[in-house]
């Protein structure tokens, strides 16, 4: 089955306002800035994004999150995103902020058909507690608080121990970034990318997938496949000028030495 489409818009076609969307991606490595920048043109409302972060201030998703239209988020990092942390504060935005593997594994969860999973990550917090603040009244007071989970002890290895119930996450639609793609919608991440995506991907109802580089099927050797076609339904081919428009959050390097430092003959 051939699943590529040939514009942006036919890629996100049937993404309404309300729809829920697992986004891959880590930081600004490895989004799907494409399949983002035409949600923002079409200007699709009162979403809810499910990814590890939400960009920065004017890339990757927080270009749809300045223009207001994501409503709720579910992510573990707030990171460098200045409006997030603003709009959540001020209680614009609902934020339920999830441990990062719990996140993972509740997207690899929901792609698995398994409807939920214990795990000791959050035990004896909030997290498993409740009264997490997902949103806050303009006044400061918390809105909307998280509830409060199951816990049941389970012996493992001779040892036993509290787990927390965790659900699922499954999503209308699962927008990611992959290096290499064949028209059946076999996947190959770069490095790092491979990072959130496969889990957004499996996660979604619907998934849709740009690609920078576009091959025909069989050219990709089935052990280097990292996500098989039967998570993807859509595949948009970029052009080479969109597959190497890529940001560096934040870019550390270290200083040349100066010629005195430089190490003397003997």
């Amino acid at each position: 089955m051939d699943k590529v489409v040939a514009t942006p818009a036919d890629a996100v076609a049937g993404i309404s306002d309300g729809a829920t969307l697992s986004v891959g991606g880590f930081g600004l490595c490895g989004i799907p800035s494409v399949l983002i920048a035409e949600l923002h043109r079409q200007g699709v409302r009162d979403l809810e994004v499910v990814s590890n972060n939400c960009g920065v201030d004017d890339w990757g998703l927080g270009i749809l999150l300045a223009a207001r239209q994501i409503r709720r988020m579910v992510s573990s990092y707030v990171g460098e995103n200045k409006e997030f942390a603003r709009q959540y504060l001020e209680g614009e935005l609902e934020v339920e902020l999830t441990p990062q593997g719990t996140l993972a594994e509740r997207l690899r969860a929901g792609g698995s058909g398994i409807p939920a999973f214990f795990t000791p990550t959050g035990v004896s917090s909030q997290v498993a507690d409740g009264g997490l603040p997902w949103k806050y009244a303009t006044d400061g007071s918390v809105a909307v608080a998280s509830p409060a989970k199951e816990v049941r002890v389970f012996e493992h290895d001779g040892v036993e121990r509290e787990y927390v119930l965790e659900h699922a996450i499954v999503a209308d639609y699962g927008l990611v970034r992959a290096w290499k793609g064949d028209r059946h919608g076999n996947l190959v991440f770069n490095k790092s990318s491979r990072n959130f995506n496969p889990l957004a991907a499996m996660a979604g109802r619907i998934t849709i997938a740009e690609v920078e580089q576009l091959v025909e099927p069989g050219e990709i050797d089935p052990d280097d496949v990292h996500l098989p076609g039967i998570y993807v339904q859509r595949v948009l081919p970029l052009t080479a000028e969109q597959a190497a428009d890529k940001r560096v959050e934040r870019r550390t390097v270290t200083a040349a030495p100066s010629p005195a430092d430089a190490p003397k003959e003997i």
